[in-house]
């Protein structure tokens, strides 16, 4: 599971065909200076009044701002706010909204009031009762028609009546047969209703509310997930677990954690859209599921650190990722008091440990080789790299060319690298000997009986491998045609 060398543009092809409930999000914002002489209420001078697409048109606005294809099936009334929430979706950029008009409910306004960065009220515009026969049948049949086009379908139910049972039944059913996923955003406690679906993403009130189970940590969230799939055919569970992260438990298989990207929480509203679009649209775009989730969770990471019903945009995003892939190469880099308990936490997951080592002073192809061919002998590979003094007397006065953070940075960003340690002996045998590696590997222009940590390494039962040279490889060789 990685999200290294990820272009986020990658998810301009995806095609998420959305159902739900759409929403009008309004926020009235002004000064709250003084109480009402009517009541024991305080009184709100408008200042500024704010209005976006909320539920699954938050959906479709996270899709259009990170640059999926989104195609996006809701039902307005006949008012001047279905009028304003339809004009909102046609201007998200690269959406096709197609809003069915029902003349027994308004539009659903939620209307929240605000003074100095609290919430003083909301007041919710709706009617929830389940849509006619008539207009379901015409929306499962605009449904259908898109079907075909799409990379994945999200259903965002927010129990205002659209996502009957017989919908959801013949969404899944359609979308099996054609061969696309489903992710489904819940609401409430029979998830019967959501069987056939690729993967749910409930958060830990709602899993709760589903199956009794109290999620404190990883095992419970586990517990929980899979008691859910197995009263009901849902073929994986995304677990939302707030400050804890997301849980992405599939039916078979094994579980992934996933920590909360730690950033400053502001506002987690519309945080569940974000992640159910960004999961679709990585799936979409044809990452596993899992990758998908990590995906997901960077960009609600990033959405719960802005104020009111936020996206995230592709640059956010990119920059995240950086981030965090920067944060892990710096990880890599291991003191040499500490090697040992990685080491330990490593076999205890019945992981083999391999072992290299060398001054890797300008890297070249030759390097790259080594290394890969290491990694390839094991299942974790460790580093030792030559400190700057320790180069020094190995290769003289003018050496190391670049300084040993320097090296370690780079060797730290390598794939096959998983551990650099970095030693200041002019042999790496005590760093062996606290590794005690399975596998030991040096280049063929050693013999076996040369190799430092050979003896003690194969004493064990570990042994020692020989990796192939790339010919006219070195960095002496290198230098010595920078300097002419």
């Amino acid at each position: 599971m990685s999200l290294e060398g990820f272009d986020v543009a990658r998810l301009r092809g995806a095609r998420v065909l959305c159902i739900g409930d759409a929403v009008i999000d309004r926020f009235v914002y002004g000064a709250a200076e003084r109480i009402s002489p009517e009541a024991p209420v305080p009184v709100l001078r408008v200042e500024r009044v704010s209005s976006m697409p909320g539920g699954v048109g938050n959906v479709a606005r996270n899709l259009s701002a990170i640059g999926a294809q989104g195609m996006l099936i809701a039902v307005t009334g006949p008012d001047r706010e279905g009028d304003e929430l339809a004009a909102m979706l046609g201007a998200l950029p690269g959406l096709s909204a197609h809003l069915f008009r029902a003349d027994d409910r308004p539009t659903i306004v939620k209307s929240r009031y605000i003074a100095s960065g609290q919430q003083l009220l909301r007041v919710d515009e709706e009617t929830t009762s389940p849509i006619p026969d008539e207009l379901g049948r015409d929306i499962v049949r605009d449904l259908l028609e898109r079907l075909n086009t799409a990379d994945a379908v999200i259903i965002s139910d927010y129990g205002k009546g659209l996502m009957r049972p017989d919908i959801l039944e013949q969404v899944t059913q359609a979308a099996a047969r054609a061969g696309v996923p489903v992710i489904v955003d819940p609401k409430g406690r029979d998830y019967a209703k959501y069987v056939g679906a690729s993967i749910v993403t409930p958060n830990i009130a709602e899993i709760y509310e589903a199956t009794g189970i109290q999620v404190r940590d990883d095992a419970s969230a586990v517990l929980a997930s899979r008691e859910l799939m197995a009263r009901v055919d849902i073929a994986c569970v995304l677990l939302t677990r707030s400050a804890q992260g997301m849980s992405v438990v599939p039916r078979n298989g094994e579980a992934v954690h996933l920590p909360a990207m730690v950033r400053e929480v502001f506002d987690v509203s519309g945080a569940g859209d974000t992640v159910v679009a960004l999961l679709a649209a990585g799936v979409g775009a044809g990452l596993a599921v899992a990758d998908a989730a990590m995906l997901a969770n960077y960009a609600a990471g990033i959405v719960v650190g802005k104020v009111g019903t936020a996206v995230v945009e592709p640059d956010e995003l990119e920059a995240a990722l950086r981030q965090t892939q920067l944060e892990q190469v710096a990880a890599k880099i291991v003191p040499d008091d500490e090697i040992a308990a990685y080491v330990e936490r490593w076999r205890g997951q019945g992981l083999s440990i391999g072992f290299t080592n060398g001054c890797f002073d300008l890297l070249h192809p030759g390097h790259v080789s080594l290394l890969r061919q290491a990694a390839a002998a094991c299942d974790r590979l460790v580093v030792g790299l030559n400190s700057d003094a320790s180069v020094k007397r190995l290769k003289g006065p003018q050496r190391p060319i670049q300084d040993e953070l320097s090296r370690a940075l780079v060797l730290s960003a390598l794939r096959d690298v998983d551990a650099v340690v970095v030693f200041d002996e002019d042999t790496p045998i005590d760093l062996i000997q606290s590794v005690r590696p399975d596998v030991l590997v040096k280049g063929a222009d050693y013999t076996i009986s040369e190799v430092v940590g050979g003896d003690f390494v194969q004493s064990y039962g570990g042994h020692v491998v020989l990796a192939e040279l790339t010919p006219n490889q070195s960095t002496t060789g290198v230098v010595g045609r920078i300097r002419g």
